[in-house]
């Protein structure tokens, strides 16, 4: 669904529309350009080994925009102080824990102040703990820099803390979408027992 959403993936039918825009009726340059307006959280933080934190966080900025290397520096250290990292800089992904890297991958997704977030199951490898300070981020960061925030998760305690909406996909197809409290309250037995983790109901192991 990520892929699609930024252009990555063409659907065999149907639009994807962003911003008012379907986004293979346009050319690939503005498709390029649209996809500058999207920051991406990748499951498993997807920092480049090479860089240290600092260097992953302003990849973005230095590779799209020609910004002087004050202002990116400005601009990171920011970021990274937003998401308690600011004592990090110099320490390289092999360095620093599961958490940290997830951190340092939403501090570079939001580098270039992105009109769309897309979370790409966040809590991934992390325990509910760290799980829940995640979140409790991820609330923090809409809060204060707005936008449009989509995750992506199997976490159904995510799902609840994070969401004003939830939609559930089941092969390939949604099968549910709206208020996250009319999704959990549902009287459908397929979304009730989704969202609930029961093993009574119509969803099997197949």
């Amino acid at each position: 669904m990520i892929k699609h959403l930024v252009g990555l993936l063409e659907p065999d039918d149907g639009e994807v529309l962003i911003f008012g825009k379907d986004i293979w009726r346009i050319s690939e340059r503005e498709r390029y350009e649209l996809r500058k307006r999207f920051g991406v959280l990748f499951q498993d933080g997807a920092l480049f080994g090479s860089m240290n934190i600092y260097d992953n966080t302003a990849f973005p900025l230095r590779k799209h925009t020609d910004m002087a290397e004050s202002e990116i520096s400005d601009i990171v250290l920011e970021r990274l102080t937003e998401v308690g990292l600011e004592r990090s800089l110099t320490k390289y992904p092999s360095e620093v824990s599961g958490g940290m890297r997830k951190r340092a991958g939403f501090a570079r997704a939001l580098v270039m102040n992105p009109d769309i977030v897309l979370f790409d199951e966040p809590d991934s490898g992390l325990d509910p703990v760290r799980t829940s300070l995640l979140n409790d981020l991820i609330l923090e960061m809409h809060s204060r820099h707005k936008g449009t925030y989509l995750l992506v998760t199997h976490d159904i305690r995510t799902a609840r803390k994070v969401s004003d909406y939830v939609g559930v996909i089941w092969k390939g197809q949604v099968v549910h979408y709206g208020e996250a409290e009319a999704a959990f309250n549902s009287d459908d037995p397929f979304v009730r027992q989704f969202l609930s983790g029961e093993s009574a109901g119509p969803l099997g192991m197949d």
